[in-house]
């Protein structure tokens, strides 16, 4: 179908605006999210953009996750799984397995869902290792990777669908020059 010049441009200007393109893509194809990682196929993978034992970068994030880690939790799940787990349902599902000491199991799924998002590295060793050995540090890094890439763990996914749309509503279209005489 044919797009005018102008059309084209707003919808690519849209897409550059959020850092999950579709909040909303269910089926049709590839989900654009996933960065070509959805079906096993291989891509070049990059390096998370802080390191395991950065904690200190975010000292807010650093505390709540030192206190009370299921919170921090809670917060990555519901946005990694795009609002299909909510923060408390996976805080408290996180705070039950802790208790039999089993919480790495199920919170390394989704540090594998993140680097499957972003086709991150699985640095410096298996999820599952990571998150049995420093738990804490993991939490810290995986939520400070999502905040690098433009999306507010601690607000939430559905604020952080609104400020997409926001902000690609109000992102005015760039208009290349025509031909001139």
């Amino acid at each position: 179908m044919y797009q005018s010049n102008g059309e084209a441009q707003q919808k690519s200007a849209a897409q550059a605006a959020a850092p999950y393109p579709s909040a909303t893509t269910n089926g049709g194809g590839q989900n654009p999210i996933f960065n070509g990682n959805i079906n096993g196929s291989s891509t070049p993978t990059e390096p998370w953009s802080t390191g395991l034992f950065d904690c200190f970068q975010d000292p807010n994030n650093c505390l709540i996750t030192c206190c009370c880690p299921c919170v921090s939790f809670g917060q990555i799940a519901e946005v990694v799984d795009r609002g299909q787990s909510s923060c408390a349902m996976a805080g408290i599902t996180w705070y039950a397995l802790a208790i039999c000491h089993c919480a790495c199991l199920y919170s390394c799924t989704f540090r594998t869902k993140l680097r499957a998002l972003y086709s991150l590295q699985e640095d410096p060793c298996a999820d599952c290792l990571v998150h049995w050995c420093c738990m804490g540090c993991a939490l810290c890094q995986e939520f400070r990777e999502l905040k690098i890439r433009g999306v507010d763990p601690s607000i939430g996914w559905q604020a952080n669908v609104e400020k997409w749309n926001k902000s690609a509503a109000t992102t005015p279209p760039t208009v290349k020059p025509g031909m001139t005489r």
